[in-house]
């Protein structure tokens, strides 16, 4: 029986845009043009979010999806090697124009099924409803800009370089079978950050869900069979006995994933040449905030508010540890236990919510140990209820003074503990982040010009992003992402991907009349897709 103060819903109070009356079970997944049936194992999905029938309490079930195995992940990669055919694939091998046509009706059938990719979302992996539409509607962004990016792109390629009595032309050449994995956070706007530009640079790929939210993916099943050739996208469900035989195979060029360095470390190393496998990565992070005495107070306090914990804390470019100046700590913490008050708990729907159920299992005793480890350090929790468990939800714990004997300080919590380090000397963030392993994203919090310059030379060598005044993030996404140290390889944005997600490649001949009259000749009656002169509109 739950306590009479738990906020998790009777089934019967759940507003109806939200109820799920039937689990949404997936027997299906794409695999070279066609949607197949799995007649093996399957995945329970259930989710975060507990629900009471007559005051007994149960994690939801919102549905399950295919298990599959290793001869599965064989099937793919023979698919995925099929549509690629050496490079002489039909994908592979079409216009630029042609490709971007396919990703622009695969856009618009998304659209149709917007509501329930939203509604999977919001459960699956308990994000705020607002924030899960923004998600979606962010995704729909990234794909127009990336394509207008790749007529851009394709633009300044649409001619003929003369050098040195050689004509050549320089394009950019798709690098072969791709796999595709997101993480749970952003399941779909961050698997999409690498999908799209796969595809348009004409890669064939194998889309592999993460753990969570991966239910989401199958409304668009149908969309990725009827938009694409056979075998270009294939979507497939499970773990790493899955992906496993596909890196074994050698046959995949391009892992694109997000998440863990350790992860992404034993992946590389499944793959028989390492050296020929193009890594597209996003990794870990732990991105520290800088306060200093100059600060303005309400600027800093919000904006570390809202970068510790927005969606939890639940992401890669959250603020996860914050250095304030010893002289204004008080007030510091004063002001954000304050601004704790806006960042309401509940469940996804409730308007306004900020922190919300946790879906990684295990998750609230990894948090909950590390606010004991800090306490049996000498830090303390400042906030009231701070730490308080409610099943999945777990209460923002605000922990002070925080040092390096802690757990906290060192590790990336991934969830709403803010742990809070007083400094007297600058070099004592600036040390922090020269030591960390990671290296993607920093914010410095002052109003003298002097002592933002003193701070931004030297850390635009440790991270890269250097944030004045402001959270964390990942947008505009026409900005670069990425990261140093252990937190990125290769870069994610708009532009950056598709050259991320192919190589430069040229087509070159002396210029001999009886040569110009030969590439003349191919441009001018489109013979060819690669040497062409045409303007893409």
């Amino acid at each position: 029986m739950s306590s009479p103060n738990t906020l998790f819903p009777e089934e019967s109070a759940i507003p109806e845009p939200f109820r799920i009356d039937t689990p949404l079970e997936v027997s299906e997944y794409l695999l070279d043009g066609r949607i197949e049936q799995w007649g093996g194992e399957t995945q329970r999905v259930d989710s975060a979010i507990e629900t009471a029938v007559d005051g007994v309490y149960a994690p939801k079930h919102i549905g399950s999806c295919p298990d599959m195995d290793e001869a599965a992940g064989a099937a793919a990669v023979a698919s995925t090697r099929g549509a690629w055919d050496n490079g002489m694939g039909l994908w592979p091998t079409m216009s630029v124009a042609g490709r971007i046509k396919h990703v622009e009706d695969f856009t618009h059938r998304m659209i149709e099924v917007r509501d329930e990719i939203v509604r999977l979302m919001c459960w699956e992996i308990g994000k705020p409803y607002k924030e899960c539409c923004v998600e979606f509607d962010r995704t729909i962004e990234y794909v127009r800009d990336t394509i207008d990016a790749l007529k851009e792109l394709d633009r300044t390629s649409s001619r003929f370089v003369i050098e040195s009595g050689i004509y050549a032309q320089v394009r950019r050449a798709p690098l072969g079978p791709t796999l595709c994995m997101g993480p749970y956070n952003y399941p779909l706007n961050e698997t999409f950050a690498t999908l799209i530009p796969a595809l348009l640079m004409g890669n064939p790929v194998i889309i592999k869900p993460p753990r969570h939210g991966k239910l989401l993916f199958a409304p668009l099943m149908e969309a990725f069979r009827d938009c694409f050739p056979a075998g270009v996208v294939n979507l497939i469900f499970g773990n790493r006995r899955l992906v496993k035989p596909i890196l074994e195979s050698g046959v995949v060029n391009v892992l694109a994933f997000i998440g863990s360095s350790e992860a992404a470390n034993a992946m590389r190393l499944l793959h028989p040449s390492p050296n020929r496998l193009r890594c597209i990565l996003g990794l870990g992070a732990k991105n520290a905030a800088v306060v200093m005495e100059s600060a303005d107070m309400d600027l800093a306090v919000s904006e570390a508010v809202s970068g510790s914990l927005s969606f939890s804390g639940q992401r890669c470019t959250a603020l996860k540890i914050l250095f304030v100046h010893e002289n204004v700590v008080d007030e510091f913490i004063r002001r954000f236990n304050e601004g704790l008050k806006n960042m309401p708990i509940g469940m996804p729907w409730v308007d306004g919510v900020r922190i919300t159920p946790l879906p990684e299992p295990g998750k609230i005793q990894y948090l909950t140990d590390l606010v004991a480890d800090a306490e049996a350090h000498g830090a303390k929790v400042v906030n009231p209820g701070g730490g308080a468990v409610d099943r999945s939800l777990f209460h923002p714990a605000v922990l002070y003074p925080v040092n390096g004997q802690m757990k906290v300080y060192h590790e990336e919590q991934f969830g709403p503990v803010v742990p809070i380090v007083p400094f007297k000397d600058v070099e004592t963030p600036i040390r922090y982040i020269i030591e960390s392993r990671y290296g993607q994203q920093m914010s410095i919090f002052s109003d003298d010009a002097a002592e933002v310059a003193s701070l931004v030379d030297p850390m635009v060598n440790q991270v890269c992003r250097v944030n004045v005044n402001c959270l964390c993030q990942r947008g505009p996404d026409v900005f670069p992402f990425t990261g140093r140290k252990d937190s990125a390889e290769g870069t994610l944005s708009v532009g950056d991907a598709l050259r991320c997600f192919s190589i430069r490649t040229l087509v070159a001949a002396k210029g001999t009349p009886r040569n110009k009259a030969l590439l003349s000749d191919i441009a001018r009656n489109h013979k060819s897709n690669f040497l062409s002169t045409d303007f893409i509109m």
